[in-house]
């Protein structure tokens, strides 16, 4: 079966799913996204992502009517269509079609395209590599902007250097986060530490559950910055995104963390947070 997808009121064939060449996403990356975890056929904290969605339009100033209830029945939909168990549905907003200028359009529509795929998810990963980077992005790393350039440089960086994250280090020399996930530290205290919520950095959905979860086992939580050197010598490292879930990090550049392994406090987050999901 070919995956269904949706573009302005359309459900359509993936392949034939499709934007005009001026739409201003193309044209100047003008818009927003969001990405929603599937699990058991049902959306994972689907307000929260919709909460974030609206501040972010807030931010850039995009004028968008469509309400909470329908973008979650097109979600529920293309769920169906697309036979997903588990899964991730990527939802973007533009500021639509206009001849191309940099100046905001007056009566551009908004552009809605949501596409949809299945993926297999465990209960336990492995740890993984990381490596640092600089982060040369721009300061209004709260927006979940589709402007995703540097975070892409980032990624393939890793990618070269056979990492599944790169964590993007600051002028100050603290971490700000993943270029695709929020990055988390157990110190000698077991402390979990995550940088706080600021223009620095986007304030992930699954950062904000995985805090509730922790005061759930009696884990503390510091929101605070900290930096490479603290990481390297943490007792465990992490990330989180709807994508990674919880994701240890055993070694972060030529670094090995701890003991090498994944430890008990990444792990038992990971699996709370997929017993709470389903």
């Amino acid at each position: 079966m070919s995956r269904i997808s949706y573009v302005n009121g359309r459900y359509l064939p993936h392949n034939q799913a499709s934007v005009h060449i001026e739409d201003r996403g193309y044209q100047f990356g003008d818009g927003v996204y969001e990405v929603v975890l599937v699990l058991d056929k049902k959306l994972v904290d689907f307000a929260l992502h919709y909460k974030r969605l609206r501040r972010s339009l807030d931010e850039i100033s995009l004028v968008f009517d469509t309400t909470e209830t329908t973008i979650k029945q097109i979600l529920k939909r293309l769920i169906r269509s697309n036979l997903i168990n588990d899964g991730l549905i990527y939802m973007q907003v533009t500021r639509g079609v206009a001849e191309r200028a940099h100046q905001f359009p007056k009566n551009a529509a908004p552009s809605l395209v949501v596409t949809a795929k299945s993926i297999i998810i465990n209960a336990e990963v492995e740890g993984k590599k990381a490596i640092t980077t600089v982060d040369e992005r721009w300061e209004r790393r709260d927006i979940k902007t589709i402007n995703l350039l540097p975070n892409c440089i980032a990624k393939q960086k890793a990618i070269e250097n056979d990492a599944y994250e790169a964590i993007m280090v600051m002028e100050d020399g603290t971490i700000s986060e993943g270029a695709s996930s929020n990055l988390w530290m157990v110190n000698g205290d077991n402390q979990i530490i995550t940088r706080n919520a600021s223009n620095v950095i986007l304030n992930g959905i699954t950062k904000l559950a995985l805090t509730t979860l922790a005061d759930i086992h009696c884990y503390k939580v510091v929101e605070k910055p900290f930096t490479v050197d603290e990481a390297i010598n943490a007792k465990e490292l992490f990330v989180t995104s709807a994508t990674a879930i919880v994701t240890p990090i055993t070694q972060l550049n030529n670094h090995v963390i701890a003991d090498g392994k994944v430890g008990p406090i990444s792990a038992a987050l990971r699996s709370s947070y997929l017993e709470r999901a389903f």
